[in-house]
């Protein structure tokens, strides 16, 4: 099987945008962080038809997802910001002749397969083309609707990117901005990275919440209409507020101890935060290397961040057994045995020791 793989140039994304505009009824299968939904919130808002749905399953997008696409009738399959699918979920894609794009930015291997898939991925190009800009920037190149650039402005810097709109958002919503340098000077020190900040946490809920949440925002006008209170989005607020206050908790934790270069913490619980909590470390320590535990089923989900983290890690994985995980240069996730947390503990500690 073959794969047709796209650099986004502008001939790409006009392409890209036409290959979209022929479906009809597409079923956008999205992550469920910030930047996944932001990217279905732009691209359902402009072509005003298909359904969408969070993705779960970790690591891979599973068979089930693609079961959806024939419950609900769909003539296309668009997955956004899922760097893992499994050969299962891409060959019933396959067996049902559907139409399917995949639209990513992260730097990893491709699985097998078909022809009528085509993978829209700026990290996969070569040279000064090889670039991994968030799915959201991607999708708001893709629909150029200035009324949504708070949409895209709240993905991107959700996923540490300041894009190079930023100044026409702060000219048009100056009351969200700030003094911004960095993308989390933005995420965690204005209003519209509270907004970034409530759509992460509401992301995690049941999944028929999450669907209320998804059809209430696509309705929203601009940023106002996010968080105002009424009765629509209620059950949002109440959610978003219920998260906002156990990692306020969590977060304060971690923070009980920051000496040495290396910052570890480890936490259970029925909700992963993770990756709000090494983002939120990583601006407040930004010299030092971040490592979140989270604790669940006999699997340690982690999430680290600093310099080079990426090789790092790559160097840690083959040493330890049913281990997997990747990312981006100085963000990255990985899923070991709780068994191995400790092993892993100590390789990171010589890996640092050593100057990787």
């Amino acid at each position: 099987m073959s794969v047709s793989v796209i650099m986004l140039t502008k001939k790409q994304i006009a392409d890209l945008r036409e290959r979209l505009q022929e479906f009809q009824n597409p079923l956008f299968l999205y992550d469920n962080d910030a930047d996944g939904l932001c990217s279905f919130l732009l691209l359902r808002r402009w072509l005003g038809r298909g359904s969408g749905a969070a993705i779960r399953s970790y690591p891979e997008l599973d068979e089930s997802y693609a079961k959806k696409a024939a419950e609900l009738n769909s003539d296309a399959i668009v997955v956004l910001d899922k760097p893992v699918l499994s050969q299962e979920f891409i060959d019933y894609v396959h067996s049902m002749s559907l139409p399917f794009v995949w639209i990513d930015h992260h730097d990893v291997g491709l699985p097998n397969i078909y022809p009528d898939m085509t993978v829209y991925n700026p990290a996969l190009n070569e040279g000064v083309n090889k670039s991994n800009e968030p799915v959201t920037y991607i999708c708001y190149s893709i629909t150029e609707r200035k009324e949504d650039i708070w949409i895209a402005i709240a993905g991107c810097i959700s996923d540490h990117y300041l894009p190079d709109f930023h100044k026409d958002f702060k000219k048009k919503y100056p009351e969200l901005w700030g003094k911004v340098k960095k993308p989390f000077d933005a995420y965690f020190g204005t209003e519209i990275g509270n907004i970034a900040m409530a759509l992460n946490f509401g992301i995690k809920d049941k999944t028929g919440n999450i669907q209320n949440m998804q059809n209430y925002l696509l309705k929203c006008k601009d940023p106002a209409d996010v968080l105002s209170e009424n009765e629509e989005n209620s059950q949002f607020r109440q959610n978003v507020s219920r998260l906002k206050g156990k990692f306020d908790s969590l977060f304060a934790e971690a923070t009980q101890d920051t000496s040495g270069n290396i910052i570890f913490f480890e936490y259970g619980g029925d909700t992963s935060m993770s990756t709000e909590l090494s983002n939120a470390l990583s601006h407040k320590y930004p010299e030092k290397y971040i490592i979140v535990i989270y604790r669940k089923e006999g699997i340690a989900s982690v999430s680290i961040r600093g310099k080079n983290v990426k090789s790092m890690l790559s160097s840690i994985i083959p040493k330890i057994e049913n281990s997997t995980g990747g990312g981006h240069n100085d963000a990255v996730g990985a899923r070991i045995p709780l068994s191995k947390i400790e092993d892993f503990r100590n390789f990171f500690r010589e890996a640092v020791s050593e100057g990787f």
